[in-house]
């Protein structure tokens, strides 16, 4: 079955300069798996391919059941120098959470 990450994963974000930095956090731990396999730089690269130029960058968290996103070049030059609205690293956050994700059917 396929859904949203936002049905199954929380995030936490940030932003600095030209960077956004997005932390997602599996809701349960079963969902870390899911995510390990299907949420890859590969992917959220895609998924921000319109917005994001430079590189991205994924560090595993397993303690934590989650993964922490660093996306240089994400921001249009930083919040001081965007013409864009809202391009700071929430806006970031709330759109990977939109990313879908195939989950096994629940029993």
């Amino acid at each position: 079955m396929k859904v949203q990450l936002r049905k199954i994963a929380h995030g936490r974000c940030g932003d600095k300069s030209d960077t956004s930095n997005i932390c997602i956090y599996a809701r349960e731990p079963k969902y870390y798996k899911v995510m390990e396999e299907q949420l890859t730089t590969e992917a959220v690269r895609r998924h921000f391919e319109d917005i994001v130029y430079g590189d991205v960058i994924r560090y595993d968290l397993p303690q934590l059941d989650g993964f922490n996103f660093v996306m240089h070049h994400a921001l249009d030059g930083g919040a001081t120098r965007s013409l864009r609205l809202d391009s700071l690293g929430k806006c970031l956050e709330a759109a990977l959470l939109r990313f879908e994700v195939e989950i096994p059917d629940e029993e």
